[in-house]
């Protein structure tokens, strides 16, 4: 997908966003039902990521993600989104995520001419109790980008082909913890990913599949 057309699809949501393809949520194999757990605003802690289109060679939209470091503090070896929890001095999610981006991935956004053009819809992680907000942006330059080595192995710029409808997905059966799983995953670089990330990106393609 050309960056101009993705950038020109997404500089107006649809109300309401299209979902994910389903195959990306996580089904327990074996019929358990988990605990349920009471996901409010007043339960979880927020949090946001940047969802962040830069234009790649030969005018391909592409999408920065990050693979953490094995054995770091969050999602050990899992590919994500640059970002984390908000902070008291955060005025918004905008700013929880740029803030965060910079921290991992060195970005300037003034440099790289970073526009925000709105937010996903949450996503609720009842196992650390966050409440993320992925905030969609676009950069006018390609940014220059470095990894901070305590969290990021190395930084990933994925081509948006890659999550729109029809794309690819292999499906996983693993254990986690003693819960013996199935669900979706988008293979990128030789990594899948998974969980709450695949299922921003899937409703990401959704949505330029729909415009």
């Amino acid at each position: 997908m050309r960056y101009v057309d993705a950038v020109g699809r997404l500089a107006t949501l649809p109300e309401p966003l299209p979902p994910a393809p389903a195959a990306l949520m996580p089904v327990v194999r074996d019929g358990r039902r988990r605990p349920p757990v009471p996901l409010t605003e007043a339960t979880t802690r927020p949090a946001a990521v940047l969802v962040l289109i830069v234009p790649g060679p030969s005018d391909e939209a592409r999408v920065i993600l990050t693979e953490r470091v094995v054995g770091g503090r969050h999602h050990s070896g899992e590919v994500s989104f640059p970002g984390g929890r908000a902070e008291p001095e955060d005025a918004d999610p905008a700013a929880t995520a740029l803030r965060e981006a910079a921290e991992e991935i060195a970005l300037d956004p003034v440099a790289a001419g970073v526009h925000m053009l709105g937010r996903l819809e949450q996503v609720w992680i009842p196992v650390s109790g966050f409440r993320i907000s992925p905030m969609l942006a676009f950069a006018e330059r390609r940014p220059s980008l470095h990894p901070a080595e305590a969290e990021v192995a190395r930084i990933l710029e994925a081509p948006l082909s890659g999550f729109l409808p029809g794309a690819r997905i292999e499906i996983v059966e693993r254990m986690i913890g003693d819960w013996p799983l199935r669900y979706g995953a988008y293979p990128v670089d030789g990594l899948l990913i998974w969980g709450a990330t695949a299922r921003i990106l899937g409703q990401l393609g959704a949505v330029l599949g729909a415009s």
